[in-house]
């Protein structure tokens, strides 16, 4: 279902914006396997790089009065970002924890949470092919995570309160459309930064690490965040919800190219209900538009 309110070439925009912050969220796993800081120190430096690329954006598209939005941020912007700080704690402590395709696929049953919370919160009620898509996207999680055997308790239990705090994200800047959402994304990344630091193991890493931390910082987080941000005002939640899922199938291809971690035949599996779901969603909303 596309927003109402965003004209056909906005709401592609969105779709593509979105698409392509999906990739960039997709690299936490593999930064987070090349990195071999403690877990605190790994959220201090992604924060305050994350935090500082996204303020450049803000100060970029803004200008220098954009930092005044701060102030405007009210009780659901506040909301927003505690939110989004909290999902990011769960979120790298997960990949620590448990596989990288188990946060990874769990993380795909957001368009079902999303889909009961734009429901229950905003009326939004799906199309039924939007139901159709979520289900079939949240059976592939299933399948990978019921019949593999590379996860843990832990970890799959942070990864599904990352999720559910995802899917409140979507709804939360669907239903207050004037939260700042710059602003907010920066707060959540300095309040990570604020709470791990006190016990972070180092703030002098390797120059090696210390460049895989920047890049950890400034692509997943800022450029993931900030195109999130922009591209999710511009399309449904469902749909929103739907172009994340793709995340499920493409982290694990990520660690698979690089550090040679072959998913077993249920990941596999999976990830082709995962991509089928999003791409039959997708390519009908297209036929109808």
């Amino acid at each position: 279902m596309a927003a109402p309110d965003h004209s056909p070439t906005d709401h592609r925009l969105g779709l593509i914006l979105v698409a392509v912050s999906t990739l960039a969220w997709s690299t936490a796993g593999l930064f987070t396997r090349a990195i071999h800081e403690d877990l605190l120190t790994v959220i201090v430096w992604r924060g305050l790089f994350g935090s500082l690329g996204l303020l450049t954006v803000l100060i970029t598209r803004q200008g220098w009065g954009g930092l005044r939005s701060f102030a405007r941020l009210g009780r659901a912007g506040w909301l927003y970002a505690a939110i989004s700080g909290t999902g990011m704690l769960c979120y790298i402590t997960a990949l620590r924890e448990t596989s990288i395709a188990h946060v990874a696929i769990i993380y795909a049953v957001v368009p079902f949470l999303t889909a009961g919370l734009a429901w229950a919160m905003l009326g939004d009620r799906p199309s039924r092919a939007s139901i159709i898509a979520s289900l079939l996207a949240f059976a592939g999680a299933v399948i990978m995570v019921g019949l593999g055997h590379d996860g843990t308790l832990l970890g799959d239990f942070l990864t599904l309160i990352m999720t559910l705090g995802m899917a409140l994200m979507v709804v939360i800047a669907r239903k207050h459309p004037t939260i700042p959402t710059l602003p907010a994304g920066i707060t959540s990344a300095l309040l990570s930064v604020i709470a791990c630091l006190p016990f972070a193991g180092t703030l002098a890493p390797a120059p090696d690490q210390f460049l895989l931390l920047a890049g950890f910082g400034l692509v997943n987080s800022t450029v993931g965040f900030a195109l999130f941000l922009v591209g999710s005002t511009r399309i449904a939640p469902i749909e929103t919800a739907l172009l994340g899922a793709l995340e499920a199938p493409i982290a694990p291809l990520w660690v698979w190219l690089v550090f040679g971690e072959t998913p077993d035949p249920a990941t596999l599996l999976g990830a082709a209900v995962v991509f089928s779901a999003v791409f039959w969603h997708i390519t009908r909303q297209y036929r109808r538009g």
